[in-house]
């Protein structure tokens, strides 16, 4: 096999109470990557669509080809590349779009050399792609991306990334207002200091989470998706943040968050009748700041990237 095109899913990171350690995938949207190999010892970008023209094409600074340059230097392998990519969110929209670029890319040059690595083997090499995006290699995204289902990083240092369970009606609800939150920006406004009584507050909640994640008691998951840090502060650079929110719950979704860095937002709830009333409840209170916006309701996509042929 010589090419391959392989679809990578869009992530909710932080998931509410958990900054930087949690993330989950959904099944849409996502980005495309074909691969092909070369007789050349270049890994190139060869082309970039729905991009509007933002992403470098400088295989250095591009997140789905960096990512093949550290495996192939990993491995020991000289092995040209070329990457046609198809972006298929927005930038900046808070649902992993350069993780989705840096997983799909790496798990199709993976699967082109044979499979020399398990997915969990690729993960720092898929934290490379977020660390050329942001500065800084962090896994809450590409993590659930490349393995599916919810994703807990216990620890950076060493590397360690937990898979949780998934209860098996839960659906997921996803908003994407049509403005752009950069993730740089959306860092810079966090304070730099809490309170004890703040930091025991969403201990409680990472872990009332967990639970419920694991024992499948889905208003353990509703009472414990409560942000007291990271919310309050990044909420405020989406506008009419706690309308969508509060109708999100009040249409019966388990809990409504900010996804990532925002500006989009997720609900989770038991059904997928119940996600598709919250998202509806969600877009109609967004429309009422004249924001357009975009929907998409999934269960939660245990799979990670898929081969498409």
């Amino acid at each position: 096999m010589d090419t391959i095109r392989v679809f990578a899913p869009a992530t909710v990171a932080n998931v509410a109470a958990g900054f930087d350690i949690l993330g989950f995938a959904v099944n849409a949207p996502g980005d495309e990557v074909t691969v092909r190999k070369t007789d050349s010892e270049q890994v190139v970008m060869s082309s970039i669509t729905g991009d509007n023209g933002k992403l470098p094409t400088d295989p250095q600074k591009n997140t789905a080809t960096i990512v093949i340059i550290k495996l192939l230097e990993h491995l020991g392998i000289q092995q040209g590349f070329e990457i046609e990519l198809k972006k298929q969110m927005p930038l900046g929209s808070g649902m992993g779009s350069s993780a989705a670029s840096a997983v799909a890319a790496v798990y199709a040059a993976n699967q082109l050399l044979d499979t020399p690595l398990s997915p969990m083997e690729l993960l720092p090499f898929a934290m490379e792609g977020e660390r050329a995006a942001c500065g800084a290699a962090h896994a809450d995204n590409v993590g659930p991306s490349l393995l599916g289902g919810f994703v807990l990083i216990r620890s950076y240092d060493p590397l360690d990334v937990v898979t949780i369970p998934t209860p098996e009606s839960l659906y997921c609800t996803l908003l994407h207002p049509q403005i752009e939150v950069l993730t740089d920006d959306a860092r810079k406004i966090l304070r730099k200091h809490i309170l004890l009584k703040d930091a025991i507050t969403q201990w409680g909640n990472v872990a009332g989470l967990m639970a419920g994640l694991i024992m499948s008691d889905y208003e353990l998951i509703g009472r414990s998706m409560h942000d007291v840090i990271i919310e309050p502060v990044r909420s405020l650079l989406i506008p009419g943040y706690d309308e969508i929110k509060q109708a999100a719950i009040d249409a019966g979704a388990l809990g409504c968050s900010i996804s990532g860095s925002g500006p989009s937002l997720f609900a989770l709830s038991t059904s997928e009748e119940l996600a598709n009333s919250a998202g509806e409840a969600m877009q109609n209170a967004c429309s009422q700041n004249d924001i357009e916006s975009e929907l998409y309701i999934s269960p939660i996509n245990k799979q990670g990237p898929k081969i498409l042929d």
